[in-house]
């Protein structure tokens, strides 16, 4: 059993339910561009740090959830008024937070495991 709680969601609607269902859990959310058929992003940099950030996932803290959010097809993302630009703040993805607080680790920074461990393990 996982010390932690692993929910998966597509689009904007979804991750605020997630979210709000969770209402005091510490949460950790990665935002990724949409998968196809294949299982592929469409975006070169969500390929390359999915296993990176769940090669920590270890270390995420008891009780916590990890939320896995797509975030649509590329169109969608491109515009510059879609939800998680306007209302999450994103800027690029992959985007790892740790929600509620400007914790932030974007684009390249999601290859570097020594900071997502970080953004794991500190209080």
């Amino acid at each position: 059993m996982s010390h932690y709680e692993e929910v998966k969601v597509h689009g904007y609607d979804e991750f605020c339910k997630a979210v709000s269902e969770r209402k005091g859990k510490d949460i950790f959310a990665y935002f990724s561009g949409n998968k196809d058929d294949q299982g592929m992003s469409w975006c070169p940099d969500c390929v390359k740090a999915v296993p990176i950030v769940r090669g920590e996932m270890s270390h995420l803290p008891e009780g916590s959830v990890f939320i896995y959010c797509q975030v649509g097809e590329r169109p969608y993302w491109k515009d510059p008024n879609n939800e998680f630009k306007k209302t999450l703040k994103l800027s690029g993805v992959p985007t790892l937070i740790r929600y509620g607080t400007p914790q932030k680790l974007v684009e390249e920074e999601c290859f570097k495991a020594d900071l997502v461990r970080m953004m794991f393990t500190e209080d």
